[in-house]
């Protein structure tokens, strides 16, 4: 009887960029793939033996990039090529619906392709231009989609620690005969953040997790709130603190942990509740996005 493995994929938007993998307990580190340019959001699907990640590129060029890895770092390839999105960042696989969808912070917009690259759509538009470009209200960062609700969320992160951060959430399709700039079911259920970052749900439990970047006392902090929750009952619950500009998170429902990146380079394990926290990894370079998967025994993750 085969037991399977599981590991956390980490990546490093500092030399040179790279993707690596370790244990939950932060051993056994395996760097699978350098050469990133300015990697920020990664989605592992088991079921298709694939590593996906998002390149931030150049911002001022317009340059950024989905590429696909196989799990063992093998047949690296290019599925949204450059120019294809502008600055993709929090990157999430929907498994039921096989399609990726990722944050654009400077094309100010929430997207989505099927797993090989093709049917790039633009869900959500909140800007168009130059003008609008300069406006961080305006920049898509983290992205998580609820089939069952039917649901996609997105964070409007703001200037930096400036209290103008968004969570908003819309329906999954487009409304029939509405545009992705103009669409009428966006809802707003978070504002006034400090600076929220990356998004995960745990569909269990009917909860929304986030990561803010801004000051404390409410920032550098992972944060969770009730995704049904009436509005006016919507109070965000800080869950650790202390981060060095959080940016990824990855949950393990299952056995109730998560995981926690920060651009110091630091790799942090937590209950869900946030107690019996602890840092895994230490100085790893500017860390951005996590995620964790159970691999099939043999696999070299």
């Amino acid at each position: 009887m085969t037991r399977p493995q599981e590991r956390l994929f980490v990546l490093e938007a500092s030399s040179g960029g790279r993707l690596f993998s370790v244990n939950p307990d932060g051993s056994d580190k395996k760097v699978i793939v350098t050469g990133c340019r300015i990697p920020d959001g990664i989605a592992v699907d088991v079921r298709a033996g694939h590593i996906y990640w998002t390149n931030m590129g150049r911002p001022p060029e317009n340059d950024g990039s989905i590429e696909r890895v196989d799990l063992d770092g093998g047949n690296r390839t290019t599925i949204v090529p450059s120019g294809g999105t502008h600055t993709p960042k929090q990157l999430h696989l929907e498994a039921a619906g096989r399609k990726l969808y990722w944050g654009d912070r400077e094309g100010m917009r929430v997207m989505r392709c099927d797993l090989d690259g093709h049917n790039v759509e633009t869900l959500v538009q909140t800007g168009q231009g130059e003008d609008d470009r300069r406006d961080e209200t305006k920049w898509c960062v983290g992205v998580a989609v609820d089939p069952v609700g039917g649901h996609l969320y997105w964070t409007q992160k703001g200037p930096s620690d400036a209290g103008l951060g968004k969570i908003l959430r819309a329906g999954i399709e487009l409304p029939a005969g509405e545009s992705a700039a103009e669409r009428g079911d966006i809802e707003v259920l978070f504002d006034d953040l400090p600076e929220p970052i990356d998004l995960e749900l745990d569909l269990t439990r009917r909860m929304l997790y986030w990561t803010d970047r801004g000051d404390p006392p409410r920032g550098n902090s992972v944060n969770r709130s009730p995704v049904d929750a009436p509005e006016g009952q919507r109070t965000p619950e800080i869950l650790l603190t202390h981060l060095m500009e959080g940016i990824g998170l990855a949950l393990d429902p299952d056995d109730g942990r998560m995981y926690v990146t920060d651009l110091a380079g630091n790799v942090y394990a937590a209950d869900l509740n946030g107690s019996n926290q602890s840092e895994i990894l230490i100085l790893q370079g500017n860390l951005t996005g996590i995620a964790r998967a159970v691999l099939p025994t043999g696999t070299n993750g």
